[in-house]
């Protein structure tokens, strides 16, 4: 059995609670009390805790929750003195049951790690802030280079992977997305689709990087429609890097 759930913390972080057989481990814990409040009931036996950058919104649970249970606590190479497991780009790594291997993804800032994982015939993906759906985690530390390789590092995974960001981002970022490309009918549906989601207080997330594929500007930044229309509203625009930047400073005064 493989159960993965949204915790909310802060104003619209997301929290990923992963439980198998074997135990459960959390994802980017910026707060602490919902887990302390799952340990302390035994309605879970966490067995490690994921980090997949600094910032304070993904960390900030991590010290309480380990007074109530010391467990190992895998992240990149930064800071946050509470990482036990320091990890890198193809490391593999095995909690509850689950193969995780490690991606650097430098771009929103330079300690940046994702976590995949394939197990039962699903193909799993926890990006913190470097992908969300519909868009993309500011630049905060690296380059627009830096994050544009990671993107396009990520959308190289399986069509049908599932992914599990840092934040309830989606509407947001589809209404940028229709600004983008205001003749892509699925971007439109789909947006429609998040609206009646966030309405009726349902996640937009999980996405797929299917849908990713066809909703994302910053993985569609080879797409002739959308260069157009870039080309249009800038001026000619040359590479698909230089599409990328234009796009995510856009984005950024959005």
């Amino acid at each position: 059995m493989l159960s993965i759930k949204p915790i909310k913390a802060l104003s619209d972080n997301y929290i990923w609670l992963v439980t198998t057989n074997e135990g459960s481990i959390v994802i980017d814990p910026g707060e602490s009390k919902q887990i302390i409040d799952l340990i302390k009931s035994n309605e879970i036996d966490l067995e490690g805790i994921l980090i997949t950058h600094h910032h304070y919104d993904h960390t900030n649970g991590i010290e309480e929750i380990l007074k109530y249970k010391k467990v190992e606590v895998y992240g990149p190479k930064n800071n946050v003195n509470s990482i036990t497991k320091r990890v890198k780009q193809n490391d593999v790594f095995n909690l509850i049951g689950l193969k995780f291997e490690v991606i650097e993804t430098p771009g929103h800032t330079l300690d940046h790690i994702a976590f995949y994982c394939f197990k039962d015939g699903k193909s799993i993906l926890f990006c913190g802030d470097t992908l969300f759906s519909g868009g993309c985690g500011r630049v905060f530390e690296g380059t627009y280079s830096q994050m544009y390789e990671s993107l396009k590092k990520l959308s190289k995974l399986p069509e049908d992977t599932q992914i599990f960001c840092g934040h309830e981002y989606t509407s947001s970022n589809l209404q940028f997305a229709c600004a983008v490309e205001p003749n892509n009918q699925f971007i439109k549906k789909y947006n429609e689709e998040i609206i009646e989601k966030t309405k009726n207080g349902v996640p937009s997330l999980p996405s797929s990087l299917k849908i990713e594929h066809m909703i994302n500007p910053f993985i569609r930044c080879n797409e002739e429609n959308l260069i157009d229309n870039i080309n249009k509203k800038f001026g000619e625009v040359s590479s698909e890097i230089e599409i990328f930047s234009t796009l995510r400073k856009w984005k950024d005064d959005f």
